[in-house]
């Protein structure tokens, strides 16, 4: 039986969660822990960029509840990386439950910059109903199969005694704002459309308190200080993972052998595995020998994993207001309450609900980062970037009703066509339960197998049963598993202590 000090573990990915887990068990005392990556660099969805002299999130954005329960914004706040507003406790208290106070400006598509009173009645009725939307978890049976659908079904009956005193004009209006609102719900769940987001598990989704912030310097400088504290040469670059073999009775000495397609071959007692849950969709069938339990198949297969991408849009001069925080694009001709288009190739900029306003404007000048998401954000990235623009300043064009309008530069994320990832992050989809979440992180072999346990361990946000989608739950989900491990060697052989834990 090896022992903590022998054992090897492997870890498939140096996103955060196999970083955050290969920093728990050095900590512990593991000897012989390895990453293997299977690109150039590590931080996985984690990516800062560059646009002009400003540095960009192509991937994760925002500390998402920066609070003293959040291990991101605790390591952010260790390591120096984060602004003192941040920091303030006024800060950490506020609780936006994941829609942070955003100043907004509304534009409509025939070019109009419209009155917040006339669109906020429809924001606020949405917002109610996406509340309500999270109740349903744990209940017997759903009233509907998706978000989607309740919301939509709810407006349809209670928009017509909310607004009875309200002009036909500005009741279509406020139906089209439903539709915008659908959108941005498809950007923060990563959906293609709220219709494929179920209703029933919704409310496993948990925010923390803290208002919304961004690291000043990039994300990636909390991988560049977690990286720090890893022994050099821990992390083989550039190496993926063909195949796991594992269960394999006749090697007693280390049950598990990675096939790389280098075509080197690692044997372990232990493989971490923190792949994007779209590169498990697409390739468990290869990745597993033998294949995956059916069980967790199938949880694989329900839990829903989509693309949102953004499109970063530089101006000389800026366009919007000084206080403005976030523009909402209102096409008015969707007052049908649509999240999605089936003529896609004409119709995909319509999904792109809107813009976030970079700032502040002395760091990165005049600069908004649109975002999209579903089947037309994965149709945005087969466009060439000159495409791209010409459909973005037309879009801006058209609705701010100034046909001088020019962007200086873009630059669009292409999550979907990453072969690594497949897409941005998960979503629970119809007819997911909190079960299939169990099945997520459940290590192989499963329960009442008689083999060694613990020898395939999953990873990363889509298996965290609350904060999925998010970096702190992916970095949670890093440090469980190095845990499972440190107190399965705990309980083998008890003499030996553990260093304590972070």
């Amino acid at each position: 039986m090896a022992s903590r000090l022998n054992s090897k573990i492997v870890i498939v990915g140096g996103g955060i969660s196999g970083i955050a887990a290969a920093q728990r068990l050095v900590k512990a005392g593991f000897h012989h822990v390895r990453i293997l990556e299977a690109t150039s660099r590590c931080g996985g969805r984690i990516k800062t960029g560059r646009l002009g002299d400003s540095l960009v999130e192509i991937g994760a954005n925002w500390i998402h509840g920066p609070s003293q329960e959040n291990p991101v914004f605790c390591l952010a706040r260790q390591y120096g990386l984060l602004e003192p507003e941040a920091l303030t406790p006024e800060n950490q208290a506020m609780d936006i439950a994941g829609h942070p106070p955003w100043v907004p400006a509304f534009y409509s598509s025939s070019g109009q910059k419209l009155n917040a009173e006339d669109v906020v009645p429809a924001i606020e009725l949405f917002a109610e109903l996406l509340d309500q939307s999270s109740e349903f978890q744990n209940q017997k049976g759903e009233p509907f199969p998706s978000v989607g659908d309740f919301i939509c079904t709810q407006v349809r009956q209670q928009a017509e005694e909310k607004w009875k005193d309200t002009d036909l004009a500005t009741k279509s209006l406020r139906l089209c704002m439903i539709s915008n609102m659908l959108k941005v719900e498809c950007c923060v769940n990563g959906a293609h459309s709220m219709n494929e987001v179920g209703l029933g598990a919704f409310g496993q989704y948990k925010t923390l308190p803290g208002l919304d912030c961004t690291f000043p310097g990039g994300y990636e400088g909390l991988i560049k200080n977690l990286m720090l504290e890893l022994p050099d040469g821990l992390v083989t670059y550039n190496m993926p993972v063909r195949c796991i073999h594992w269960n394999n009775s006749e090697r007693t000495d280390n049950p598990v052998m990675l096939e790389c397609d280098s075509g080197e071959k690692i044997s372990a007692d232990h493989v971490i595995v923190t792949v994007p849950l779209g590169y498990l969709k697409m390739h468990h069938s290869t990745m597993f020998q033998p294949p995956l339990p059916l069980h967790k198949l199938h949880s694989v297969q329900r839990l829903g994993f989509g693309t949102n991408n953004k499109i970063f849009v530089e101006f000389d001069v800026p366009w919007w207001d000084a206080q403005c925080e976030v523009i909402y694009l209102v096409w008015e001709d969707e007052d049908d309450m649509v999240d999605q288009f089936p003529d896609i190739q004409r119709s995909w900029i319509k999904k792109l609900f809107g813009f976030t306003v970079l700032k502040p404007t002395e760091r990165y000048g005049h600069v908004l980062c649109g975002w999209i998401a579903g089947h037309e954000s994965e149709y945005m990235e087969t466009l060439s970037e000159q495409e791209v623009t010409q459909a973005v300043t037309q879009l801006i064009r058209r609705f701010t009703g100034n046909p001088t309008v020019t962007p200086t530069r873009i630059l669009r994320s292409q999550w979907f066509h990453d072969p690594w990832t497949y897409g941005s992050y998960s979503h629970l989809g119809n007819g997911c339960s909190e079960q299939d979440l169990d099945n997520m992180m459940e290590p192989l072999p499963p329960k009442g197998s008689q083999s060694q346990p613990n020898q395939v361990l999953f990873a990363g946000e889509a298996t965290h049963p609350c904060y999925f989608s998010t970096v702190h739950g992916a970095l949670l989900t890093g440090w469980r598993e190095a845990d499972r491990l440190i107190s399965y060697y705990s309980s083998i052989n008890p003499s030996e202590a553990f260093k304590s834990k972070l």
